[in-house]
Order: C-alpha cells, then sequence, then structure tokens
C-alpha cells in the first residue's frame, strides 16, 4: 500500500478543511494518509522519506504564504523528495499566491512529480470545494500507481 503524507498549515482552520478532504480523496483510492499539522511535524518526528508522496497546504496571508510553511519548506530541503509524487493546496481570501509557491518549490528545488497545479480553494466547504478536495486527493492517488 502506498503512503502519502499530508502537511498543513492553518490560521482559521480552512486550510485544516481542505487537507482532510484530499486526504479522504487518497484513502478512497487505497493509499494510507498520514495527516500532520505543521506546527507538530518535528515534535512527531516524521521522515518524510518514509512516504511516497508528500502534500503540502498553506493558506495565503497578505500575498505570502504563513511562516511556519515556510519554515517546513527550508527543513524539508534537507529530505530526498525528488521523484516522489507531490502536490500542494492552501485556503485563501483574495489572491492565493501560497499554493502555487509551494507547489514551485517542490518541483524545482525538491524535483518532486507533482500533480497539476496547486489545489486553491477559497473553502473546503463551498462550490464544490469538497469534491474538488478528493478529487485532488484521487489524482495524487492515481499518479502513485502509475
Amino acid at each position: 500500500m502506498s503512503k502519502a503524507l499530508v502537511i498543513y498549515a492553518s490560521r482559521t482552520n480552512q486550510t485544516k478543511g481542505i487537507a482532510e478532504i484530499i486526504a479522504e480523496g487518497m484513502r478512497f483510492e487505497g493509499v494510507e494518509a498520514t495527516l500532520v499539522n505543521v506546527n507538530d511535524f518535528e515534535k512527531q518526528k516524521i521522515n518524510p522519506e518514509e512516504f511516497d508522496a508528500v502534500v503540502l497546504g498553506a493558506p495565503t496571508y497578505h500575498g505570502d504564504m504563513i511562516q511556519p510553511m515556510k519554515t517546513l519548506l527550508f527543513a524539508l530541503e534537507k529530505s530526498n523528495l525528488e521523484g516522489r509524487v507531490g502536490g500542494s493546496f492552501g485556503a485563501y481570501g483574495w489572491s492565493g499566491e501560497a499554493p502555487g509557491r509551494i507547489y514551485d518549490t517542490m518541483k524545482h528545488i525538491f524535483k518532486m512529480d507533482m500533480v497539476n497545479g496547486p489545489l486553491m480553494l477559497k473553502s473546503a466547504s463551498l462550490g464544490g470545494g469538497v469534491k474538488m478536495g478528493q478529487d485532488y486527493g484521487r489524482d495524487i492517488a492515481k499518479k502513485l500507481q502509475k
């Protein structure tokens, strides 16, 4: 069974909700998905290299991702994630830059095998957000099966 790690940063729990739905979509396809708040990542001593996929999410706040996700991205540079499946996501109010910046870092710096584009939602509960999040999780699972 493939294993995926979903790490999220959240201010208002919107990004957490999206993370839960993405993990659910992966589980529907038989992937073991582990969900972790970025603030608990180091405490839990998780090794991202033990996962087949890594998915990262953060909200956009004042045109940028929040600091805990930036810190995590710097820490993950020390891990060998090259070739692993990846995805990024996030909640946003107006502009939504964070998921794209995370995506670009994963693709170009970590050299991960990314799904098509980041998932950007205002909320998991608005405008088909649940289906979009589950489908994104399914897309990650399908990429793991190739």
